[in-house]
């Protein structure tokens, strides 16, 4: 799976969000200073072009959702970030938020109930 853009991710986290959207809907969403039109239209036909949506036509309007779930494209991601980041290892991953991030001793139980539950499965 591609990586997508800055640009692309916030479009694909309005379509996650909405689930069906024609481009109105997603420029609706978009923060100032918003796109022109003619710019998002193009970039959602490249997410479609990518795979990540896919349209049903309404006359000449085109009403998109996506055909890769936010779960799928996080998976890659953290997988990519791992691995590029901390060294394939979600250890150095976990050490890094318990160091920089400084997590709050909540947050650390959190993590060790999930740790633990995960062991038993």
């Amino acid at each position: 799976m591609e990586k997508l853009t800055n640009k692309e991710e916030e479009i694909m986290q309005v379509i996650w969000q909405l689930k069906k959207v024609f481009v109105n809907d997603i420029l609706d969403e978009m923060p100032e200073p918003k796109p022109h039109y003619n710019t998002l239209s193009t970039i959602v036909r490249l997410l479609e072009e990518k795979g990540f949506l896919a349209h049903k036509s309404y006359g000449k309007s085109h009403q998109y959702y996506p055909t890769i779930s936010l779960e799928a494209y996080r998976g890659v991601f953290v997988k990519d970030s791992i691995k590029k980041y901390f060294g394939n290892s979600v250890s150095n991953l976990v050490n890094y938020f318990v160091k920089e991030e400084e997590l709050s001793q909540t947050e650390i139980d959190e993590l060790m109930k999930i740790i633990e539950n995960n062991q038993k499965k």
